[in-house]
This record gives C-alpha cells, structure tokens and sequence, in this order.
C-alpha cells in the first residue's frame, strides 16, 4: 500500500447545482487525481467518510491574531516557537489550510518594529516544514516606515514576501477622530506617554513624502517579482484612484461602498473582515461587509482577528444576504486564490488541484462540525474516527 495515495469514499461535494450523490476522491501525491463513483486505487489507503461533506480548504490572505498568541496580554510575551505552534494548531482546527501571516512592518517600537518583522520572519521559515498549515508571509508595510528600506527590497527580490500591502496607519495631525482612535489602539501595544507619543507622531509627518516614492519602488518590484500588492483602507477616490495606478490586484478593507466598487471597477479584488459580518459589524466603526455583500462589493472574506470566523463568513452570508454556499464559501477558497496568483492550483475541489480540503459532518456553520482538515492529501486534523 502507497499510505501517499488515499481514496477518500463515500463524500459529497457542493456545486453550483447542489451536493452531490456520494463519491469518492482520489489523491495522489498530495493532488487531487480522479473523482467519480468509481475510483479506485489498489495501492491507495481507502477511507469511508459516510456521507460527510467536502469544502476546499480556507485561504486566508489577512490575519494577524498569531500576535495574541505572541503576546496575549500586555507585556506577556511567550516564545515564538511555542506561539507559533499554538497558532498553527488553531488555523487547521478553524479549516485554514493556506495562511497569510500578516505582519506589520511599522512605525512604531515593539511589536510592530522592523526588528520584530525580522525576527518573525526568521521564526516563520524556520518553522514552515513542521507547521500544518501551509504558511505565507504578508507584510503590511507603513508607508512612513522608510528606514531600511533596501532590506525589504531585499525581501521581495528573494521571493520572502508572497503578498505586500501598502499602509498608511499614521493619522494626519488635522483629523482629530483619526488620533484618537490610533492613540487607543497604540496604548495597547507601546508603552509611551500621551506627551511621548504626540511627539513621536509629529516627526514622522515629515516622512510622508519619501515614504510614498518608496512605496511606488515596491509596487514596481513586486510587479515584477509577481508578488501580489494590496491597498488598505482606501476611503476616498483620489487614495483609490493611486491605488489602482500602483497595480494592486487586492483592496484591504475599504472604508466606503463608493471606495469598495471604484477599486472593483480598477480589477482589484475588495477584501473584507469576517469577524464584522459574523458579529453584524465593525469593532472601529467601519462599513458593515452584510451590506457591502448586498450590493456586490466583496470578493475576498479574511479572519482578520478571528480565525474561527473566517469557516462561520460563508454560513452566515447564506443566512444574513440569501446567497448559496457555493456563492459564499468562494469568498473564502476560489476568490482569494485567484487574487493571490495560486488559482491554478487552490480553492476548489476538482482534478488537479491540490488536496487541500476539510470534512464536515454537519453543515451548521460551527467549527466544531468539522470532522477533519486536509493539507495536500495529508490528514492534519481530525475530530472523528470516521476520516
């Protein structure tokens, strides 16, 4: 027997038309080689699942909640080996099988410093082949964070970045409501006086300028290096119109419906938040995704700060705006996949694509219904002696 080659049995599959009729799946060398009702394999492993149901596997683009298991309280800092390892357990149990470890490189001392961006870095390859999820690196780089800037060229021109967002966090001095709202979430993760702090923001206005001519560096060479770029939180249609001439083919969480269809109109794929659609919201105050979904504006759903609502998005859309879950679960499999350059070969379960799936054996939107979670053709977590 090839324990490579598994004949998963007895499985139904969604399409556009519905489930289907129970069959089986061959996998071979981590591929998905023949579906059908007669498949077989002799030297495969056959696995019987009695019916259960099959999902490609969760893409997620954007998430950044590894942080709280880096640190899940202020000034607790753990191992990055160990929070790591917690992390990747809780995106294979939440049916992630593809990751973006969405790390900031910003402005700011501590967490979010180029140090840390490095260390992390170092951590996350060091550890890719003994993680269960499949892990990619997404840096989200402030724009006024131009000191070093030729390591992080560096970075995408030795293929380390696979996905480059361009940030402006950095609230102008004149809107008081963006202060504000930066400074309370700053206080959470610097210890710094509200005197300290200003400060520190009224020197960094100075390197607006330079920051945006380095961007536009990056944007060119992740262009050319075939990394996908994404904006982030465009709200007016000059920031959209900037975004679209950079070349980003993802648009992270824009704050208007306006922003969120002009960036459509310019071929960028608009990403949104789970966590806000399950919990009917936004946590800051930005844009509703239930209603944004209503009008067509949304492509891709991440876990943001959540993973175990990136697997609940689908559901809750089919409840929420009356879509199919082959409609919703694409927000979160075939849609990021085609934006992030792996369409070929993610985000459906069809011949030739990888193995990258979870088994479910209810369809309630829990979590918890999912029997196991599948990552080229090997069996990283199960909850059920049935698969």
């Amino acid at each position: 027997m090839n324990n490579n080659n598994v004949v998963i049995e007895n499985v139904k599959i969604l399409s556009e038309q519905g489930w289907s009729e129970p069959v089986s799946l061959l996998i071979k060398s981590g591929k998905i080689s023949a579906i059908g009702e007669a498949v077989s394999d002799p030297d495969a492993q056959r696995i019987d699942v009695q019916g259960q149901y099959i999902l490609p596997g969760i893409i997620d683009l954007h998430g950044d909640a590894f942080e709280r298991h880096i640190a899940p309280r202020a000034g607790a800092h753990f191992p990055l080996e160990l929070a790591l390892a917690a992390n990747d357990a809780s995106l294979v149990a939440s049916g992630i099988t593809t990751f973006y470890y969405s790390i900031t490189d910003g402005f700011e001392p501590g967490p979010r410093s180029r140090d840390t961006v490095r260390e992390l870095l170092l951590a996350i390859e060091r550890l890719m082949p003994r993680f269960s999820c499949q892990a990619r690196i997404h840096i989200r780089h402030e724009k006024v964070n131009v000191e070093k800037h030729e390591e992080l060229v560096d970075w995408l021109l030795s293929g380390r970045i696979h996905l480059l967002s361009l940030n402006d966090h950095l609230p102008p001095l004149n809107n008081e409501r963006k202060i504000q709202r930066y400074l309370a979430g700053m206080r959470r993760r610097v210890s710094m006086s509200v005197e300290d702090i200003n400060q520190f923001l009224h020197q960094l206005q100075q390197y607006r300028e330079l920051g945006e001519e380095q961007a536009k560096a990056l944007a060119d060479i992740a262009a050319e290096q075939g990394v996908s770029l994404a904006s982030h939180d465009d709200e007016t249609l000059e920031e959209v119109a900037r975004s679209i001439a950079l070349g980003v083919s993802i648009a992270e969480f824009p704050m208007s419906e306006l922003a969120a269809r002009e960036c459509q109109k310019g071929g960028a794929a608009v990403l949104m938040g789970a966590p806000n659609l399950v919990r009917g919201g936004s946590h800051v105050g930005a844009i509703s995704v239930k209603e944004v979904i209503e009008h067509g504006l949304v492509d891709i759903l991440c876990s943001d700060y959540h993973y175990p609502s990136l697997f609940c998005a689908p559901f809750t859309a089919m409840t929420s705006n009356g879509l199919s879950l082959y409609e919703a679960w694409k927000f979160v499999s075939e849609n990021p996949a085609k934006a992030a350059s792996l369409g070929d070969t993610k985000g459906k379960i069809e011949q030739g694509f990888d193995a990258d799936f979870i088994l479910l054996n209810e369809l309630d939107g829990s979590p918890l219904s999912i029997s196991s979670t599948w990552v080229k053709g090997r069996k990283v977590f199960t909850k059920s002696s049935l698969a």
